[in-house]
């Protein structure tokens, strides 16, 4: 089961023994801290996800959702579920939609990844949309 967590306002993935580093940084990064050496490009609109090589072992620290798709195809979900396209951030709103509605530190969200595209999309565009 792959983890998802935040790291300075991306999402962080840890998927199959790899770590994925999903949508623009909202604050600078300490990646030696963080456990990771710091990537040479950094996602955002261009580039949804960049895979990172840690330095020592690393826990994705709660809150963190728990999902069955893993890889990149997880960083792609989470990309196109998450993320907002036109600055390459992740939506909070997004965010507490998914990890909120249960007040844990753990979510199950394996559900994010069967929910159709398209039925997604009015979620997403619903949400985003409110002020």
């Amino acid at each position: 089961m792959a983890r998802v967590g935040r790291l300075a306002g991306a999402l962080l993935a840890s998927t199959e023994g790899a770590f994925f580093l999903v949508g623009d940084l909202k604050e600078p990064c300490d990646w030696a801290a963080a456990g990771f050496e710091p990537p040479a490009q950094l996602p955002g609109v261009e580039l949804p996800f960049v895979r990172l090589s840690p330095v020592r072992p690393v826990e994705v620290a709660a809150p963190l959702l728990v999902m069955e798709l893993e890889g990149e195809a997880l960083a792609r979900l989470l990309f196109e579920r998450l993320v907002i396209r036109r600055n390459g951030s992740v939506s909070e709103r997004l965010w507490r939609l998914v990890t909120e509605h249960e007040a844990r530190p753990e979510t199950d969200a394996r559900w994010l990844g069967l929910v159709p595209g398209h039925v997604w999309d009015l979620v997403r565009d619903s949400v985003l949309r409110c002020s």
